[in-house]
């Protein structure tokens, strides 16, 4: 893909020790362009967030190479991989990660403090944020009294802040109902094909296909693509 904006190539996970290693990736490579939806589906255990981990900076592989809009980020540094990860990739978990006994503009405002941005402009930078994800309502309510539909669309809008090349998501709508799941995602995908970012995230949940450009399979350390339309039966919810 001559536009990717993401790359893993050729990674390998491996745990354990020589005698006895676990695999978890094996040569998986991957590509995800500005403006598209990927989402990674697999069984339990397959290796789906820590194939996430690795393509966001968090770990680094056994082997192979990950790079962020033209930066490999596996040959870089301790500080200067956590200089890529605070601007270049912007991430959003499952649990939401927010600070609830803040209100919503400070939980954005903290991570623009920590890229330098402060003051006025920060409040500025997270009101433009707010305004365009339809959450200016909320900008004064503590996050903890939130929904959590609605904290999830506030971990999206942080993830936003320093205006990163790549959204990665970690079952952003496993803890949420039909229309919570929904309105997430239908957030991830305007900031993708709107916004112009690149989203890859991991999903158990058979509802994010709708919204999907892309899906990719992970099972045994392989990764193998597959049409949206095909995982409706395979990536029914699990209980």
């Amino acid at each position: 893909m001559a536009n990717a904006v993401l790359e893993m190539i050729d990674v390998t996970q491996v745990f354990g020790d020589k005698a006895n290693p676990t695999y978890a990736l094996r040569s998986v490579s991957l590509q995800v362009e500005q403006r598209e939806v990927v989402i990674i589906m697999g069984p339990s255990g397959a290796g789906k967030s820590t194939m996430l981990s690795i393509a966001g900076g968090l770990l680094r592989p056994t082997a192979g190479r990950g790079v962020i809009d033209g930066t490999e980020i596996t040959r870089l540094g301790d500080r200067a991989l956590a200089a890529v990860r605070l601007r270049g990739i912007g991430f959003v978990f499952q649990d939401f990660n927010l600070l609830e006994s803040l209100n919503v503009i400070q939980n954005l405002e903290l991570v623009l403090a920590r890229a330098g941005v402060r003051g006025r402009a920060a409040t500025a930078r997270a009101h433009e944020i707010l305004r365009i994800l339809g959450l200016e309502q909320r900008m004064d309510y503590r996050v903890g009294l939130l929904s959590g539909g609605e904290r999830q669309r506030v971990a999206i809008a942080r993830a936003l802040c320093n205006n990163p090349t790549v959204i990665m998501a970690d079952e952003p709508t496993a803890s949420l109902d039909g229309k919570r799941g929904a309105e997430v995602m239908t957030m991830l995908r305007m900031i993708a094909h709107d916004m112009g970012k690149a989203v890859l995230m991991v999903s158990h949940d058979h509802r994010v296909l709708a919204y999907a450009d892309r899906v990719v399979w992970l099972q045994d350390g392989l990764l193998e693509n597959r049409e949206p339309e095909s995982m409706a039966t395979i990536a029914a919810p699990q209980h």
